[in-house]
């Protein structure tokens, strides 16, 4: 599909972006444009586009106003020493989004075409991909949304797809420290046979009460829990779980269509098992966590997710107890499992899975 390319009369100067990319602050700058796609139930995809990054133009009667059909990804561009620019796994993240977008009765963007996008998005924004320095990189953030102007419970026969991005630092400012994390006792993320499984806002929209919550009470992410017996674990408001045990596997919650298909998650899966390390994907319920963390049988706990990479987890905290260490430290292999996959980010690592997709 042709791409065409209508540049912004009004971009930052190189000294205004270039203070903006000395301390990136998480998804509050953004690049001069966007990339624009339309679909419509009679042509398909068409239109493509990138143009100057703005205010969207919205009917109040637009659908994914007041039905929510709404689908999104996240996804990093890494400048390595050299001044090339390449992405990690495009190809699935472009998979993910069309599950998402099934799920939600929205049209399947085709995979190249994701990945294309990102592409034509850093033809012209090349220059805001920060210099690899302090874990700065330029995040994606590619989405679709219903966009046909009517009111009436059904799938829209308009929708649009657009990627905008963001120069962004680490995730978790304070370094690599363990987190503290929240229970939900009386918050479920999702059911099954709903949209767990899909990278929609109203997943994250459901998370945000409990997220409050945690705040509040001094921790940084939330935990949920089964929303059937609320007694297993499942992911975090924005993140997959890892559980190391001392002597054993490596254990993470099964995904069971409740559970986001995290591709950092699958990555570490794969760096894990290259290193000859047992990994068990099956159900883990709070009274493991809590006895196998509170006697040491559990010896480092880790989550990761894109935006944060591997973060290491401290305590978990609800408002029945506390479990874990009084004074965590990061575990050996969370440290090591981060050095390894941001190395291959960055180009520093060779890349044995060819992972990585050059974008210029």
């Amino acid at each position: 599909m042709e791409f065409k390319v209508i540049k912004s009369d009004h971009p930052l100067s190189d000294s205004q972006r270039e203070a903006l990319l000395e301390n990136p602050a998480f998804g509050v700058n953004f690049t001069d444009h966007q990339v624009i796609i339309e679909w419509t139930e009679e042509n398909g995809w068409q239109n493509a586009r990138v143009e100057a990054y703005g205010p969207m133009l919205m009917d109040p009667s637009s659908a994914v106003l007041h039905y929510g059909q709404e689908v999104f990804e996240g996804i990093k561009a890494y400048r390595h020493q050299d001044g090339s620019i390449h992405t990690f796994r495009p190809e699935a993240n472009g998979k993910r989004l069309q599950r998402s977008a099934h799920r939600m009765a929205l049209p399947e963007l085709p995979v190249e075409l994701f990945v294309e996008s990102l592409r034509q998005l850093i033809a012209v924004d090349h220059a805001w991909v920060p210099e690899p320095v302090n874990e700065k990189t330029l995040y994606f953030r590619p989405f679709e949304i219903a966009a046909e102007n009517f009111l009436g419970v059904r799938a829209a026969k308009r929708a649009e797809y657009r990627v905008i991005a963001s120069p962004v630092g680490p995730y978790f400012t304070g370094g690599l420290k363990p987190v503290s994390i929240w229970i939900a006792l009386d918050s479920a993320r999702a059911g099954k046979y709903g949209t767990g499984e899909a990278k929609t806002g109203g997943n994250y929209a459901a998370s945000l009460l409990a997220q409050n919550e945690g705040y509040a009470n001094g921790c940084s992410q939330v935990l949920f829990l089964d929303a059937d017996t609320h007694t297993h674990i499942e992911e975090l408001g924005g993140m997959n779980v890892f559980l190391v045990y001392k002597d054993g596997p490596v254990v993470t919650p099964a995904l069971d269509g409740t559970i986001l298909r995290g591709i950092t998650r699958d990555s570490v899966i794969q760096l894990l098992r290259d290193r000859g390390i047992e990994v068990q994907e099956r159900e883990v319920s709070l009274s493991e966590l809590r006895d196998g963390y509170n006697s040491g049988a559990i010896s480092e706990v880790f989550a990761c997710g894109t935006a944060a990479v591997i973060t290491p987890v401290g305590k978990f905290v609800s408002r029945e107890e506390v479990i874990g260490p009084e004074n965590p430290e990061p575990g050996d292999l969370t440290t090591s499992l981060r050095e390894e996959l941001t190395g291959i980010q960055y180009g520093r690592i060779p890349d044995r899975h060819n992972w990585l997709v050059k974008l210029r």
